[in-house]
């Protein structure tokens, strides 16, 4: 038993070092993307103060959970991810609702039309995040593009496998084409988005409704989205001191071997990142929905973004990357005291607007 064991890792090995010496994927690196900058020294001042006071608050809200175990750091994560920005006030009705057999809840704001649906998928590096933790976020969906969220609470890692989010995300968007708030309906509009690794489960989400001749959403957005999960696009070294939300990680990454990432996949997250269902940019990126990508220049996913849209747009898809320089991570998230936030918000809003 134990040299199948040894074998079996030997042979993971081999593949996974062949697979990162073979698929460099550099010439994705150009073009650069625009990168969107404030040149008003008053928004200027206004953005400094704002990212000043989030990064004291991301710094108290540690904890000192570096030094916790996985799982105690998991749950930890979740409540402070949870209750984060939970004093930021919205405007829209939030109510739960269950997808299928997915936990979801349906994020309406005042006069929003609820035959025009969006999907959510939250970021939380898989194993933290909830609909709650990003209310900021579908909130301003749902006013700025007049419809009706459903952010799914889809399955996390440890306690379930890296494909259960993967499915239910499938299950979730079955689901809401054919069901609103006020009930079972056709939808008129459907719309998916979701940040970091949900943005990772949007575009997987794209691939699979291409792929099983499902009804495509008429555009999709992906804020800071990881599409790569074998961690190899330059920015994660590049990026490594001016990402200061994903820096811990990075730097955790930036010490262990390329194949040992692999081998950690297969082994603790129970999946291959080679494969194109969790590592989208590996996959084949034609007939896509119109894409919008939003990354920060500064963070560690920056060319995980870049790299998916350039070469969907070789692909002949229509996808459009736009960069904000000096922003965390998924910035949007601080809405409304961020400038670059409401900023990049208008953009989503014009880019909907041409798809409706």
């Amino acid at each position: 038993m134990a040299l199948v064991v040894i074998a079996v890792i030997a042979i993971v090995f081999v593949i996974g070092y062949i697979r990162l010496q073979k698929d460099k994927l550099a010439h994705y690196d150009l073009p650069s993307g625009k990168v969107f900058a404030f040149t008003d020294p008053k928004i200027l001042a206004i953005n400094a103060d704002a990212l000043k006071t989030i990064y004291s608050q991301l710094r108290g809200s540690s904890g000192g959970s570096e030094a916790m175990p996985w799982k105690q750091r998991a749950k930890y994560l979740r409540k402070v991810m949870d209750e984060f920005r939970s004093h930021i006030p919205i405007i829209s009705a939030c109510t739960k609702a269950n997808a299928g057999g997915v936990v979801a809840e349906w994020v309406v704001a005042p006069g929003a039309d609820t035959n025009r649906r969006f999907l959510y998928i939250h970021g939380g590096a898989f194993i933290a995040g909830s609909p709650k933790s990003h209310r900021v976020i579908t909130s301003k969906l749902s006013e700025i593009t007049n419809s009706a969220v459903l952010a799914i609470d889809y399955r996390l890692m440890p306690e379930h496998k890296r494909m259960d989010c993967v499915e239910d995300c499938r299950i979730a968007y079955d689901w809401l084409l054919a069901n609103g708030p006020d009930g079972q309906s056709t939808a008129v509009s459907v719309y998916v988005a979701g940040d970091s690794a949900g943005g990772n489960l949007t575009l997987s989400l794209l691939a699979w409704a291409r792929d099983t001749e499902r009804r495509a959403p008429n555009a999709a957005i992906a804020l800071s989205p990881v599409t790569d999960m074998r961690m190899v696009n330059p920015s994660i070294k590049a990026n490594l001191h001016s990402d200061v939300m994903l820096k811990p990680l990075a730097k955790r990454l930036s010490k262990v071997p390329r194949w040992l990432v692999m081998l950690g996949g297969y082994f603790i997250a129970r999946y291959n990142p080679c494969d194109p269902v969790v590592s989208p940019l590996l996959g084949k990126l034609n007939d896509l929905p119109p894409l919008l990508v939003q990354a920060s220049d500064a963070e560690i996913l920056r060319d995980d973004g870049r790299r998916y849209v350039n070469k969907a747009c070789g692909a002949g898809s229509n996808a459009t990357l736009q960069l904000w320089g000096d922003m965390p991570h998924v910035w949007q998230m601080f809405y409304p005291e961020l400038p670059a936030a409401a900023e990049a918000f208008d953009e989503i809003k014009t880019f909907v607007e041409r798809y409706p």
